[in-house]
């Protein structure tokens, strides 16, 4: 799945920008894309937002959203979420990066593969890119992240680390 194209929605990219770990969206996938939808829902966020100065810096390439197709648009899911499956349902092998999880159940409806962002930073931690799952954890937490605790234990568990 690492040599996949990744199309990012705004809370993944937001999240790791949050906590200095925007870089392994463009480190981990073979190449990534914001649909424009996701791009203007993050350029809405305040002027000092991390994601948005990555956005403005022009560090994440932008691309249009497709044509929202109506059994996508059935889901009833956000701009953002509905334009990163349906750019992920035109570009076959894409995986989706998306954390809400009615917008990941539509994604895995269609076949498409899902990753969220303690899935990215569990992969940065398999690829040695990072020290500690749990201490990134821990600062998305600070940041303000929702986090489901037993998820985050158990993922951490099998990695061998312990929740912060």
């Amino acid at each position: 799945m690492t040599h996949s194209a990744w199309i990012l929605n705004a809370s993944p990219l937001i999240l790791l920008a949050k906590i200095g770990q925007a870089e392994l969206l463009l480190t981990l996938p073979s190449s990534t894309h914001v649909p424009r939808s996701v791009a203007q829902e993050i350029l809405l966020g305040p002027s000092d937002d991390p994601a948005r100065l990555l956005i403005e810096q022009e560090r994440f390439p932008i691309v249009d959203d497709p044509p929202f197709p109506p059994e996508v648009l059935a889901w009833d899911l956000g701009m953002g979420e509905t334009a990163v499956i349906s750019y992920a349902l035109k570009h076959p092998g894409s995986v989706a990066i998306l954390d809400d999880m009615a917008a990941r159940k539509c994604a895995r409806s269609f076949g498409i593969p899902v990753k969220g962002t303690l899935g990215i930073i569990v992969l940065a931690k398999r690829k040695g890119l990072i020290l500690s799952a749990a201490t990134l954890f821990h600062d998305l937490l600070s940041a303000g992240a929702r986090l489901d605790e037993a998820l985050a234990r158990r993922v951490l568990h099998e990695i061998g680390e312990e929740w912060p």
